[in-house]
């Protein structure tokens, strides 16, 4: 299960959409989330669905690499379909006990579960075509407005950067700890929720030590540079926008276009 956890992992490959500018794949991952909550129906997400297709395709990331990361949120996936398909008021479709499922929660539980598939992918096709640096520079760019509100753009990307890199790294060093624990007689999965809660303390110990030392060691090889805050700074390659960037734009817009006009020819239809 740890494995599967792609989230902050970088997948090494020569693609179109590795060598966008990183703010043309922040800005449009960000316009790609907020269009998924612009429309209610099913062609809206089809129109989604197939733009993403588009994009893993060009990114030329394995799609079952992508799905592997599904694997983790499986339980909150099945926890928002849940409470919608159970708790939402409407006409009856079919009633047990004193459970009733109704029609409308069946279409927000079919939405809810659309919704946030399409996210998890679309945001992981981000996190894997881009390296950590090129996030880093390019949300400091992003965010250099903010300045002007005497906010710490240049630290708050830096935090956001490790934090994302820091991700795999835990994970793997968490794989390793519970395979030593395995090998030493802990039983992880056997017991009811309370004991296997137990018995994850053994492994929780050594890992936030680990995270300490990890953190205490990045700290001093910072300092050691003589890092002090992204004042005065220069870039050793300045983010530029290219050809391709521009392409990119427009086929984010030509996207929530056709997205917004589809959806309203389908409302004033039905």
């Amino acid at each position: 299960m740890l494995r599967d956890i792609t989230l902050g992992q970088y997948y090494q490959t020569d693609s179109v959409i590795h060598r966008l500018d990183p703010r043309v794949k922040l800005g449009g991952t960000l316009l790609f989330i907020l269009s998924l909550f612009l429309f209610d129906h099913f062609t809206g997400y089809l129109v989604a669905v197939v733009f993403l297709g588009i994009v893993i395709r060009l990114s030329h990331v394995p799609f079952r690499f992508m799905v592997k990361g599904m694997k983790a949120i499986l339980f909150l996936l099945i926890l928002t379909v849940t409470f919608n398909l159970f708790l939402t008021p409407g006409t009856e479709l079919v009633s047990f006990w004193r459970l009733r499922i109704t029609w409308e929660g069946l279409a927000m539980a079919v939405t809810m579960a659309a919704r946030l598939t399409i996210l998890i992918i679309g945001s992981s096709v981000m996190t894997l075509t881009t390296t950590p640096n090129n996030l880093t520079d390019g949300m400091e760019k992003m965010m250099k407005p903010l300045k002007l509100l005497h906010v710490p753009v240049h630290e708050v990307a830096m935090m956001m950067s490790i934090a994302l890199r820091f991700i795999p790294i835990l994970l793997e060093e968490t794989d390793k700890i519970m395979k030593a624990q395995l090998a030493r007689g802990a039983d992880f999965e056997s017991g009811n929720i309370f004991k296997r809660a137990k018995a994850m303390v053994p492994l929780l110990v050594p890992l936030f030590v680990s995270a300490f030392h990890r953190a205490n060691d990045l700290a001093m090889a910072m300092e050691s540079r003589c890092y002090r805050g992204g004042e005065g700074r220069t870039k050793m390659k300045p983010l530029i926008y290219q050809r391709r960037d521009r392409l990119a734009y427009l086929c984010i817009f030509c996207y929530l276009a056709v997205s917004i006009i589809l959806g309203r020819l389908v409302w004033l239809w039905i």
